[in-house]
């Protein structure tokens, strides 16, 4: 193999490595970040869930007859 065409091969495979770790930071920032998203979908799905629950629980309370009637 000459020198010059196994310079080119691992100039190649170290361009790579670089670019397989650049996508692993990037692959690890989105992790991160749906992470966040995911907990705060479970967040606004609770904070829905407590405002259902009052809504019902205002609406019965409204719509039942006083005592005097």
């Amino acid at each position: 193999m000459s020198e010059e065409r196994l310079e080119k091969i691992e100039t190649r495979i170290a361009l790579q490595e670089d670019q397989i770790e650049e996508l692993n930071k990037t692959i690890y920032l989105q992790q991160k970040k749906l992470e966040q998203l995911e907990a705060r979908c479970a967040a606004l799905a609770d904070y829905i869930s407590s405002l259902a629950r009052t809504l019902n629980e205002t609406t019965s309370a409204v719509s039942e007859r006083p005592p005097h009637y």
